[in-house]
């Protein structure tokens, strides 16, 4: 499961955060879920930061975008990977 939000960027304005809920018993890097997005979609639209976690969740089972937004403004909270 995903979910991707606008982060605040200095240079861009926003950036493309994603917020990843891997199945159990699976692995990915961070490295490896933007190089598979930039080999679908444009560069300025792939993630710069990708959080491993689970999402927050409403009642009926719906992301809880607001809150991701509200992590992804937190400075301290998300480093963008250097190698991208």
């Amino acid at each position: 499961e995903a979910a991707v939000v606008a982060r605040p960027d200095p240079r861009w304005g926003e950036t493309p955060c994603a917020f990843v809920a891997l199945k159990p018993a699976t692995s990915a890097t961070a490295g490896e879920l933007i190089a598979h997005c930039r080999s679908l979609l444009a560069h300025y639209k792939c993630p710069r930061s990708v959080v491993f976690g689970s999402l927050p969740k409403t009642s009926t089972g719906k992301i809880q975008k607001y809150v991701l937004r509200e992590l992804a403004r937190q400075p301290t909270s998300l480093q963008p990977d250097p190698s991208v």
